[in-house]
């Protein structure tokens, strides 16, 4: 028979080893350390890593991931792209496991650059166009508009102001960003989560697209091959012009940290030129790693446009192969300023 002591020794001995016993429970005594300072590494630098095991638990065996990809413990990773990356370390106890989880912030190894300018030449600009879509084809300028009940999709010759083509949207669909790729117009929608294609030279809707895991309907540019749509938030969604699938994304960052509500974009010399709503300044941004090389202030601008109840902030970017220069309007502007840049 067993005493009443032995039995209370017999059952703490039982929660001592019980306690801890789960893959869970031993997992929160692991850890994932980096040599990212403060969790943040600039772009360039190499990525070390390792499982710390303090209560010497007995493990089977460890795999490891970056963002989803097999990585090696030890083994230094270059990391290409900035933005916020995801390292787990899976843990195997025999056959059941536990999953470890931590973040390094991957930042741009150098300040942008800040730029001036000069403003060339004024045009008008429809004061009742609420722009959020800018873009040259064929030396016309193409603008989508927004606002339930007035977005449109129109041509326009940008010296004079002329409306040559204009096609109203539907009452239901806040109009956004534009693009023109191969003769195909698409144009972006706010929040139904719908774009639309059109024929360029008829404004004929040949098609549409639904959204993939971008938020909404922001931006749009695109460099002769894929497209890049923003959503508002610090993420540049790359598009398959035939499928129109979502197949990869940027996520902007500066050498300190992210750059949100990305708005409206152009495509300029090998570099995304992005809006940044409420913000009356563009980014310029590497379009290979995230990262935003320049920042350019348009603030002033504002200042030189009839001030009215419903002027709204800097808003379009247009690149004009023929003249090579930029323009930039706002919603609700009623001017068209070209400009050039000053380092």
């Amino acid at each position: 028979m067993v005493s009443h002591k032995a039995l209370t020794i017999i059952l703490l001995g039982f929660l001592m080893i019980s306690c801890g016993s789960t893959p869970e429970e031993k997992a929160k005594n692991l850890k994932l350390t980096t040599n990212a300072k403060n969790g943040s590494i600039p772009l360039g630098e190499t990525l070390t890593f390792s499982l710390q095991n303090d209560q010497n638990y007995e493990i089977s065996s460890t795999s490891f991931t970056l963002n989803g990809q097999s990585v090696e413990e030890n083994k230094p990773i270059t990391i290409t792209k900035v933005g916020n990356q995801l390292l787990e370390a899976t843990v195997f106890f025999g056959d059941k496991s536990a999953t470890i989880k931590t973040n390094v912030t991957v930042l741009n190894n150098e300040a942008p650059k800040v730029y001036k300018f000069n403003i060339l030449n004024t045009y008008p600009h429809d004061i009742t166009s609420y722009t959020q879509g800018l873009e040259f084809h064929n030396g016309e300028l193409y603008e989508s508009t927004g606002q339930y009940g007035e977005s449109k999709l129109r041509k326009v010759d940008y010296k004079t102001g002329e409306v040559l083509k204009n096609i109203n949207l539907d009452k239901a669909y806040f109009g956004e960003g534009l693009t023109i790729l191969d003769n195909k117009l698409y144009q972006l929608t706010w929040r139904r989560g719908i774009g639309f294609v059109y024929d360029v030279n008829t404004f004929e809707k040949t098609g549409s697209f639904k959204y993939g895991k971008s938020k909404e309907g922001w931006g749009l540019c695109n460099n002769g091959k894929v497209l890049y749509k923003t959503d508002g938030s610090e993420d540049i969604w790359i598009l398959n012009p035939e499928t129109l699938t979502e197949d990869d994304f940027l996520q902007v960052f500066t050498n300190k940290s992210g750059i949100g509500q990305l708005n409206e974009m152009e495509w300029i010399h090998g570099k995304i030129y992005a809006n940044i709503y409420q913000r009356n300044g563009v980014a310029i941004i590497n379009p290979e790693t995230g990262g935003v090389e320049g920042v350019i202030d348009f603030t002033p601008l504002k200042n030189l446009v009839t001030q009215h109840p419903k002027l709204d902030v800097l808003n379009g970017i247009a690149y004009n192969p023929d003249t090579q220069t930029i323009f930039v309007t706002g919603k609700n502007w009623d001017k068209l300023f070209e400009i050039e840049l000053v380092d």
